[in-house]
């Protein structure tokens, strides 16, 4: 079994300039928990997930800090409070999305695209063709009903 088996073919997708909110109202009327984004071209470059939303809400790790010999010596990484501060002041898609996708292809193995996700923590994984562009995209659930039909 292939992923084309068992891929959803009509696949909700946000582009770059897509609001926040916008992508809130999307995975509530659709009841899914991710969507990946696409360019003018329909091509794939980020994927935004509802965790993805809920982190934007946080508040800023502030970095803790000594004070030693008029010196300070912080804990955390600044480039963590920066990545924070980015994702609340978030507006669109562009700014939240990961730019890193997992992606398969029509001929992967069910079993590939099953060890992929669970190796990398991931609930869904767009389906692309040889140019970017995308053809379907395989949630948890859809590897769980394809085990048990």
């Amino acid at each position: 079994m292939t992923a084309k088996d068992i891929m959803t073919t009509d696949v909700v997708v946000v582009k770059q300039d897509s609001t926040i909110k916008e992508i809130a109202e999307i995975f509530l009327k659709n009841r899914i928990g991710g969507v990946p984004v696409v360019d003018e071209e329909n091509k794939i470059v980020g994927i935004i997930s509802e965790t993805d939303i809920i982190q934007k809400e946080k508040n800023v790790n502030v970095p803790s800090f000594i004070n030693i010999l008029q010196g300070y010596i912080f804990f955390d990484s600044f480039k963590e409070v920066e990545e924070d501060i980015r994702k609340i002041a978030a507006y669109k898609a562009s700014d939240i999305m990961s730019k890193e996708v997992m992606t398969v292809r029509e001929d992967d193995s069910v079993e590939y695209v099953a060890n992929e996700m669970i190796k990398r923590s991931i609930n869904r994984v767009p389906v692309v063709d040889d140019n970017n562009y995308i053809k379907g995209i395989i949630c948890r659930y859809d590897l769980i009903k394809a085990m048990y039909n």
